[in-house]
């Protein structure tokens, strides 16, 4: 059997890591199942060098699509058309995409015009809020996939009440999560602790990169002067996403408690976030990861796809108005933030259940 692992930004190889090692465990054990990983190009990251496929252990791509810059609809269609290139030179068993990103789409529409099965890593995760592209490109790739690995209950229900079939959805776990399990050990203090003198819970993490918070000067400033007034004097450490920089620049936003810092590698930024006294972010992938280390979170948006970071874990959704901030503060410093708990099947083992179900949906013999 050989599998597509389409891959288009930098989180996508976090989940797809875990996915790659065990079919290599697989094979081990004798399965016949192979891979290519393909790279659509679609982000280009300067971080992304050798070195940050070593510090992971993600093998390098196959392919690099090179289909990277544009508009969203030149993007999807370059990524189409460079992969349909590739599907038509040698077709896979299956095409596996992972997450929500317009490689995500793109590359289920182009597998299923020529006949190609799709697995949805992360399928049925929804917002509801059709101002996201990432909440279209779920859509558009669970009406095209045919196997559903998901991550919770709640996606399963999604799935469900949106007419997938029952035997078609496979309730996995979280691949993320896989990769924070097999890492954590190796987190590793950035240089801007020592730089700072940064001590254990004596300082706040911020991502900030949302439209809804970053596209507006007036809101974005002041997001920020209620986050660093209401810090009790903490460092607030923000590395900068590269569509947040430039209007964070033209601002000229200071403050006595706030640091700036180019993005960081992940085994450095996850152990900003585990040392932590609270994380502020409006990233989906961040919520989940501080679910998982027990870090309290805030997020500033007004919905989410991951709803048991809030129910089960230790995030809280406050919304987007900066009013909101002071409250959940004053909670966080009077230590009444929520203990949370780890989702059900976040264990580091959801990718060994996706491989293991593709090799009885399959019927994959074993070669020795």
């Amino acid at each position: 059997m050989l599998i597509d692992i389409i891959a288009g930004a930098r989180p996508n190889f976090m989940k797809v890591a875990p996915i790659i090692e065990a079919i290599q465990k697989a094979n081990q054990k004798g399965y016949d199942i192979h891979y290519r990983l393909i790279h659509t190009g679609q982000h280009y990251d300067r971080n992304m060098s050798d070195n940050f496929f070593e510090q992971l252990q993600i093998p390098m791509p196959d392919l690099n699509l090179e289909a990277g810059g544009g508009t969203q609809a030149e993007q999807t269609a370059n990524i189409m058309v460079r992969y349909e290139k590739v599907l038509l030179d040698h077709k896979p068993d299956l095409c596996l995409v992972v997450g929500d990103v317009t490689s995500t789409m793109a590359c289920s529409i182009a597998a299923k015009k020529l006949s190609v099965k799709v697995a949805h890593v992360e399928a049925g995760l929804r917002s509801f809020d059709l101002s996201m592209p990432e909440e279209i490109n779920r859509m558009v790739t669970d009406v095209l996939a045919d196997y559903f690995f998901t991550t919770s209950d709640v996606a399963n229900r999604h799935l469900r009440k949106a007419g997938t079939p029952r035997n078609q959805i496979f309730f996995v776990g979280n691949t993320m999560i896989d990769t924070l399990h097999k890492h954590r050990s190796r987190f590793f203090k950035p240089p801007i602790w020592a730089q700072l003198g940064l001590q254990d819970q004596q300082y706040l993490v911020m991502t900030l990169h949302r439209p809804a918070n970053v596209d507006q000067a007036e809101k974005l400033r002041s997001l920020i002067a209620e986050i660093t007034s209401h810090a009790q004097g903490l460092p607030i450490v923000f590395p900068v996403h590269p569509r947040t920089a430039k209007i964070f620049q033209e601002l000229g936003i200071r403050a006595d408690n706030l640091f700036t810092a180019e993005p960081m590698s992940y085994l450095e930024f996850n152990y900003l976030v585990e040392h932590a006294r609270c994380v502020i972010t409006d990233s989906g992938g961040i919520t989940e990861e501080t679910t998982v280390m027990g870090v309290p979170c805030i997020t500033l948006r007004d919905n989410t796809e991951r709803p048991e970071t809030v129910t089960v874990g230790t995030n809280e959704l406050i919304g987007t108005d900066p009013k909101a901030i002071r409250p959940a503060m004053e909670m966080l410093f009077a230590g009444q933030w929520k203990k949370g708990e780890i989702p059900k099947r976040w264990d580091g083992k959801a990718a060994a259940r996706i491989i293991r179900h593709l090799i009885n949906l399959y019927q994959i013999p074993k070669t020795a």
